[in-house]
């Protein structure tokens, strides 16, 4: 027997991902950089969250990064993980230090899955759009 699923959309704000494993990080000030960029991704997952009203203390769930750029130019799934680690991060229950948003304790693999990002194709007259797909088990 499956059990039905709950699913949400959180659209982000941004036409492309914020943050890519390309960036160097080099000199203390691209450090700082990069680290305000990960507080401004916990930061907006989680109040999307809120607003979405998301369940909280959830045993598992899933969520999927969706990316569709404004062109069709070659880019790597993989460099999606940096911004959505910290996707995850909010989503889960978090620190003393970095408050999430706890729908699950913990975003280890017992609690939340996280299927490589997808790369949408391009389409005509769009811009690029960034989205996370979160399903649960009822």
């Amino acid at each position: 027997m499956t059990r039905p699923h709950n699913s949400a959309i959180l659209e982000l704000p941004w036409t492309a991902p914020p943050l890519t494993l390309n960036q160097r990080r080099a000199t203390k000030g691209a450090m700082f950089a990069h680290a305000r960029k990960v507080a401004e991704v916990r930061g907006t997952v989680h109040r999307l969250a809120q607003a979405a009203a998301l369940p909280r203390g959830l045993g598992h769930v899933v969520v999927q990064m969706h990316y569709r750029p404004r062109d069709n130019r070659r880019r790597d799934t993989d460099n999606l993980i940096a911004t959505l680690k910290p996707a995850c991060d909010a989503l889960a229950a978090g620190t003393t230090r970095h408050p999430g948003y706890g729908m699950v304790p913990d975003d280890i693999p017992a609690h939340m899955a996280k299927p490589e990002p997808i790369i949408h194709q391009a389409e005509r007259g769009k811009g690029g759009a960034l989205w996370l797909e979160i399903t649960w088990e009822v």
